[in-house]
């Protein structure tokens, strides 16, 4: 079986560009969706915090400034073809590298710490990064880089429901997640949801959630209806804009499911501020 060859020095550089682009650029669908909040916000200070968010990601686009001055735990997803062979470096050390070389190059915020029940000391290149690789079908890598903010991801949770709360045990946990969170995530938010697993899995997929484009509705027709009732209570909490109180306090829920145990329900949860970060590319 022949394989394709990519270069490791591609992948520093793909990965430092996108560090850079993700904590620069909204995404347009994020945008889109800020728009449509503020134009429906019933709320006056909730209007004018919207205007305010989109006015920032205008002069971030512009001066190529971040879009929040916590620029995240670098979190980057692998999809890697079986079939491509990364020559001339190790593939980990590759990316770690572009995140370094991208917070750097980008005047980023370096944020991670080790030792961190104890010394908490910095290690000024943001490095290490949260990587999580998947083998996939092909001869491609599909790099996703998604800068995480430690406010938002501070508010995750895992649930481990019985199977009987079912349904309505799902909804319960999401929307007291969100209304326990308040303003600390920086509403208006995109809700991530994770069914099923186990606890690490669950997880996961809620962080993947958040990957789907804003707007775009759930292929699953279930899924679809309860992401709509989920955004529906999680807006009638009036926390609003930064917590300013108004109707949006989230622009969408996306939900992810897996097959579970009999005797298991987990649900991950995990809230993504309106700086809703994250860019791609494929090699």
């Amino acid at each position: 079986m022949s394989h394709r060859e990519i270069q490791a020095n591609d992948i520093v550089q793909t990965v430092s560009r996108l560090c850079q682009e993700a904590n620069f650029f909204l995404g347009d669908d994020v945008l889109k969706a800020l728009r449509a909040a503020k134009d429906t916000e019933e709320s006056p200070i909730g209007g004018e915090t919207l205007q305010r968010i989109l006015d920032n990601a205008d002069i971030s686009a512009t001066e190529h400034l971040p879009l929040c001055q916590d620029c995240g735990t670098a979190v980057i997803l692998l999809r890697l073809g079986q079939e491509a062979c990364i020559k001339g470096g190790d593939l980990y050390a590759a990316v770690e590298e572009g995140v370094r070389q991208g917070y750097g190059e980008g005047y980023l915020r370096k944020s991670i710490v080790q030792f961190p029940f104890s010394k908490r000391a910095n290690t000024k290149d943001n490095t290490p990064a949260i990587i999580h690789t998947d083998i996939v079908p092909g001869d491609q890598i599909r790099i996703i880089v998604m800068p995480k903010g430690g406010g938002s991801e501070n508010m995750s949770r895992l649930v481990m429901l019985s199977p009987s709360q079912g349904r309505q045990g799902v909804i319960d946990s999401v929307v007291r997640a969100v209304e326990e969170a308040g303003s600390n995530p920086c509403p208006p938010l995109v809700v991530g949801v994770g069914i099923g697993g186990n606890a690490e899995k669950a997880m996961m997929l809620s962080k993947e959630a958040l990957l789907r484009r804003v707007g775009d509705p759930n292929p699953d027709p279930e899924l679809d209806e309860m992401e709509h009732e989920l955004l529906e209570k999680t807006n009638a909490l009036g926390i609003g804009p930064q917590g300013f109180g108004g109707r949006t306090t989230a622009l969408a829920v996306h939900i992810l499911t897996f097959p579970c145990h009999i005797a298991s329900l987990p649900v991950g949860i995990n809230l993504l501020c309106h700086s809703a970060r994250h860019k791609e590319a494929v090699l």
